[in-house]
């Protein structure tokens, strides 16, 4: 199966890093830019499609993926995240701010989690290999059911 990335599809369109876009034209560029692509992917079948939860949230983009798609997301434990912002921020983890924008990010991800249609394998304690295995498996019995 084809497989696509949104996110680097963004960098690619844009030829500048997610980061780099944000800070130099705002979130609303990112936004502008990810629908244009999001409207494009919906169409794409047979297809792998790598999608963050806040973009899955953004507009109605995960009502549309719905009808004709299975959705998996790939979820990790709190602690684990926690412990991961904890190395990625170093010092400025102590700061407040930095820590509550961090938060905010894992929110607007973790907003997809419980919607209706959408399936959760948590891969915490996982490897890749395991991680494509669960995923394969569950696609396929999700995919039975539908038939």
């Amino acid at each position: 199966m084809r497989f696509v990335d949104v996110e680097a599809e963004i960098e690619q369109r844009t030829g500048e890093e997610l980061e780099d876009i944000r800070s130099n034209y705002g979130e609303r560029r990112v936004k502008t830019v990810e629908n244009e692509i999001m409207n494009q992917v919906v169409l794409y079948r047979q297809t792998v499609l790598r999608i963050n939860g806040s973009t899955l949230m953004h507009d109605d983009h995960l009502e549309t993926l719905l009808p004709n798609s299975i959705v998996i997301c790939l979820i990790a434990r709190l602690d684990s995240i926690l412990q991961r912002l904890h190395l990625s921020l170093g010092a400025r983890y102590h700061d407040p701010a930095e820590r509550a924008m961090a938060l905010g990010r894992l929110n607007r991800e973790w907003a997809v989690r419980g919607k209706p249609g959408v399936h959760e394998i948590d891969a915490t304690d996982l490897d890749e290999e395991a991680i494509v295995s669960q995923t394969i498996t569950l696609w396929q019995e999700l995919a039975i059911e539908r038939a």
